[in-house]
């Protein structure tokens, strides 16, 4: 046997499936000897024997057979299991490592955009009320504005503007310099 050929998927196949009808032909040939060693024992007797005794060792007898029929039913399930297991854990394993990353990436990147989301979202809102002039309650003088940022002839100038900007400030980029994104 090719020990190198166990680590591929078809050698492994044709391993087990060989160890698997080898014990499920043992377990039916010990189940069929069980059967005629009880029967024959059953209907021999031996001197000295008491009225159950036929019964009681024949049932004694049959039972080891009965147990290794048993025991070579379990050991081809292992055979079976031995190959799903190999599958699981050795030839599929990449692929399944593969797919839970992709998948904590999207996640990842699902939070990431969710939170710039809600940064953006709450910095709109404070340059909205930073933008909106505040009421003044009422009897009360309302406060000029210093005259740098009033001009009559062009409406857009009378808010303060970012540094070098040719419009009006709408957004929180024009108060912070925009940096590399982190």
């Amino acid at each position: 046997m090719d020990i190198n050929a166990l680590f591929t998927d078809e050698g492994l196949r044709a391993f087990t499936a060989t160890v698997r009808d080898q014990h499920v032909r043992d377990a039916q040939q010990y189940g069929q000897i069980a059967d005629i060693v009880r029967s024959r024992l059953e209907q021999t007797p031996i001197d000295g024997d008491r009225w159950m005794a036929k019964r009681l060792r024949a049932w004694k007898v049959a039972r080891q057979l009965r147990a290794m029929q048993k025991a070579s039913t379990e050991a081809a399930a292992k055979a079976e299991a031995l190959y799903a297991t190999y599958v699981n854990e050795v030839l599929e394993l990449p692929q399944r490592r593969a797919v839970a990353e992709a998948k904590r990436l999207e996640r990842k990147q699902g939070r990431q955009a969710a939170v710039g989301a809600a940064v953006a979202g709450s910095l709109n809102r404070t340059v909205t009320a930073l933008n909106t002039p505040q009421e003044q309650p009422g009897g009360t003088v309302p406060q000029a504005r210093p005259a740098e940022f009033v001009a009559p002839d062009n409406p857009w100038q009378q808010w303060p503007m970012a540094a070098g900007g040719e419009r009006p400030t709408s957004t929180i980029n024009d108060y912070f310099p925009k940096g590399d994104g982190k």
